[in-house]
C-alpha cells in the first residue's frame, strides 16, 4: 500500500516537471519570433522596397489656353467742348442719337465775336483804301520819271517803299479778319465721324467753354460703337506665347449663352509699369448693338507651343515648401532634380531643369520617397 502511494507521487512530480519545460520552451520561442518580426519591421531591406510607377522623360509640345477679364470700349470716343466762351444757343442731337460725319450737334452764340468780326472787316477795308492810294502815287512817280530830271531816284524809292508796306498792313487786316471768322465756325458744334452720343452735359442758354475755362463737363460724348476694340492685359509670363494673328473666344454677362470671336489685331510691345502685363487689341463690330462699351467680356486666348520642351504628369512634379522638384531614379535610387514650372494643361505641365530626355521619373512623386532612398 506504501508503495503504491510512492509511485503516484513520483509520477505526478515528473508531469509537474515536463509541463514547466514545455511552457518555458515556448515562452522563449515565442520571444525570439516577436524579436525578429520588430527587427525586420526597423530595419527593411531592399527587396522589402514597394515597387513604384515610372515613365520615359520625353519632349513635347503643349498647347494651353489663358482665360482673363478683358473690357470693350469704342474704337473711338471723343469728348466735345465749346471751342470759345459763348452760350448754348440751339442742340440738334440727344443720348443715343446716331450721328453722321460732320452734323450738327449744337449751335452757338457770342455777340462779342461778331463785334469783332465787324470791327476786323472794316479794318481791311481801311487798309485796302490806303494801299489803294499808295500804290496809285507809286505809278504816277514812275510814269513820271520817264521824263529825264522830274523825278528823283530817291522820291521813287520812298513811294516804292510806301506802297509795299501798306500792301502788307492790308495783309496782316486780312489774316485778322479770317482769324475771327474762323473762330465764329467754332460756334457750330459738328461731330467728327459717325457714332452715337452716349453723353449730353448741357441744355439751351447753358454757358460753355474750353475745358477748365467755360466748361468742367464736356458737351457730348460721341462713340463708334459699331466698331469696338476688346482690350485685354496679359501677364508677362505668357507674353512669348502671341501673336498677331490668333483668334479668340469671349463672352459677356449680359449674353452668357453666346460665343463672340474676335481676332488679334494690336500688341502693344511693352509691359505696363503697374500690372507687368502686355496690352492687347481686339476688333469687334456690332451692328446690332447687342455688344456695347463698357461691357466686361471673359476672354479666352488660346497659347499654342513654340518650342518643344519637356511635359510630365503634374502628379511628377513635388511643389514642397522648400523646393519644386521631381524625383529621378538612378541605380535603383531615389535623385531629387530640382526644376521650374511652366504652362499646364489637362493634367500635364512643363518642366525646365538638369533632365535630359530618357530619363526615367516617378510618375506620383512625394516627399516621402526620400533622397538617396532605395526604388524598386
Amino acid at each position: 500500500m506504501n508503495k503504491m502511494r510512492i509511485n503516484k507521487s513520483s509520477i505526478a512530480f515528473t508531469a509537474v516537471c515536463a509541463f514547466l519545460m514545455v511552457s518555458l520552451f515556448s515562452s522563449c520561442s515565442s520571444s525570439d519570433g516577436a524579436g525578429k518580426d520588430k527587427q525586420a519591421k526597423e530595419h527593411p531591406t531592399d527587396s522589402m522596397a514597394a515597387p513604384v510607377a515610372t515613365f520615359v522623360l520625353a519632349k513635347g509640345r503643349l498647347a494651353t489656353t489663358f482665360y482673363t477679364p478683358g473690357e470693350l470700349i469704342a474704337y473711338q470716343q471723343v469728348d466735345l467742348y465749346a471751342k470759345e466762351n459763348s452760350f448754348v444757343k440751339k442742340l440738334y442731337a440727344d443720348i443715343g442719337s446716331e450721328v453722321r460725319e460732320g452734323q450738327l450737334l449744337a449751335t452757338l452764340e457770342a455777340p462779342e465775336l461778331s463785334s469783332q468780326l465787324a470791327n476786323a472787316q472794316y479794318k481791311v477795308k481801311s487798309q485796302e483804301a490806303i494801299y489803294i492810294a499808295s500804290k496809285a502815287n507809286y505809278d504816277r512817280i514812275v510814269e513820271t520819271s520817264k521824263t529825264p530830271g522830274t523825278i528823283s531816284q530817291n522820291d521813287i524809292d520812298q513811294a516804292d517803299a510806301r506802297q509795299k508796306s501798306d500792301y502788307a498792313q492790308l495783309d496782316a487786316a486780312k489774316s485778322a479778319y479770317n482769324e475771327i471768322a474762323e473762330t465764329l465756325k467754332y460756334l457750330e458744334v459738328r461731330a467728327p465721324f459717325n457714332g452715337v452720343i452716349s453723353a449730353r452735359n448741357v441744355n439751351p442758354g447753358a454757358y460753355v467753354g474750353p475745358s477748365g475755362k467755360g466748361s468742367e463737363l464736356p458737351m457730348f460724348t460721341l462713340q463708334e460703337q459699331k466698331h469696338m476694340r476688346l482690350v485685354v492685359s496679359v501677364p508677362e509670363a505668357f507674353t512669348g506665347y502671341l501673336n498677331d494673328r490668333g483668334e479668340v473666344n469671349f463672352s459677356v454677362k449680359a449674353l452668357p449663352n453666346q460665343i463672340f470671336k474676335a481676332r488679334v489685331k494690336r500688341l502693344a510691345g511693352a509691359l505696363d509699369n503697374h500690372l507687368r502685363a502686355e496690352r492687347i487689341e481686339m476688333d469687334v463690330f456690332s451692328n446690332d448693338k447687342k455688344l456695347l462699351p463698357g461691357m466686361v467680356a471673359e476672354v479666352n486666348i488660346p497659347l499654342p507651343a513654340q518650342d518643344s520642351t519637356f511635359v510630365v504628369p503634374q502628379t511628377a512634379v513635388v511643389n514642397s515648401t522648400e523646393r519644386v522638384f521631381v524625383i529621378r531614379v538612378a541605380d535603383h535610387k531615389a535623385q531629387w532634380v530640382d526644376v521650374k514650372i511652366g504652362r499646364s494643361q489637362g493634367g500635364k505641365t512643363e518642366i525646365y531643369g538638369a533632365l535630359n530626355p530618357g530619363d526615367l521619373l516617378i510618375r506620383s512623386a512625394s516627399e516621402e520617397k526620400r533622397d538617396g532612398s532605395p526604388v524598386q
